[in-house]
């Protein structure tokens, strides 16, 4: 087993872990390194510039490696009783600077809670470059859906949101905490615990980081901002693949029947 039962409570009390998954330093700089040239070229020319990249695992083997993990599937299994597969990665150079939500606005279950993110630090993060900013126990509060929140559902509203998210944190006297974590360590957070982005006190300063979002088995999934009570918006999650990634061939038409005859026709007459 990868994490002891002390961990275990640890998640459930507080709605997160940070735990080492065992990552070969290697593996991370080669990682980091391969993700980095994928980045915008105005990030390049001006580290300040804010950017990341969503699901680069079918294109950098490393980053579906880190997603498929077994320690960290190993880990999630323990924390939640179900085997989870991971549906998305994001890959950061710098702080997300991201206003406080919970994930369960982006992604959620039928059952509800059986979706979690895993952030792998790629270099140290201190309190100086950016990091991840939760609030402990916000977890065990009700999910808030945009209905809960009095608005309308659709990612126009999200502003919105942001601003009665941080509304309904100090009506709970949400205290936050930094997830200052090392290099190849992995922070697992709960789908409902509270989170964002701290801002960094030097712009220049790097962050590099994984995200990786899993759901878990025998469950729907759906997607909240596009949902109402009555009618949640299901999807068929894209699912990171155990192996490396082969982009399915592009499927070609067969020609219309009508085309054929001209075809024939005009092979036909240049033979004669």
């Amino acid at each position: 087993m990868v994490l002891t039962q002390t961990q275990i409570d640890h998640f459930h009390e507080h709605g997160f872990l940070v735990f080492d998954p065992g990552l070969d330093e290697a593996f991370v700089d080669d990682l980091r390194e391969k993700v980095f040239v994928h980045y915008d070229p105005a990030f390049q020319a001006n580290p300040t510039f804010p950017t990341r990249l969503q699901d680069l695992w079918k294109r950098v083997d490393e980053v579906r490696q880190l997603a498929v993990h077994d320690n960290v599937l190993q880990a999630l299994e323990q924390l939640l009783g179900r085997r989870a597969r991971p549906f998305q990665t994001l890959n950061f150079p710098t702080g997300t600077r991201q206003a406080a939500h919970s994930d369960t606005i982006h992604f959620n279950s039928l059952p509800h809670g059986y979706m979690a993110g895993v952030w792998v630090a790629l270099e140290d993060i201190t309190p100086d470059n950016g990091p991840l900013i939760y609030y402990p126990g916000s977890h065990k509060l009700p999910e808030m859906s945009m209905q809960d929140f009095g608005l309308e559902p659709g990612y126009e509203h999200y502003g919105e949101y942001e601003e009665m998210m941080r509304e309904h944190i100090e009506l709970h006297g949400l205290k936050p905490q930094l997830g200052t974590i090392r290099k190849g360590e992995a922070l697992i957070w709960h789908a409902n615990l509270i989170h964002g982005g701290a801002p960094q006190t030097d712009p220049k300063l790097s962050r590099h980081s994984q995200v990786t979002h899993y759901y878990f088995a025998d469950c729907q999934y759906y997607i909240p901002m596009r949902s109402t009570p009555d009618k949640p918006h299901i999807r068929e999650p894209e699912w990171v693949t155990f192996e490396p990634y082969v982009a399915p061939e592009e499927s070609v038409s067969p020609p219309a029947p009508s085309l054929l005859r001209r075809l024939v026709n005009k092979l036909r007459r240049s033979v004669s």
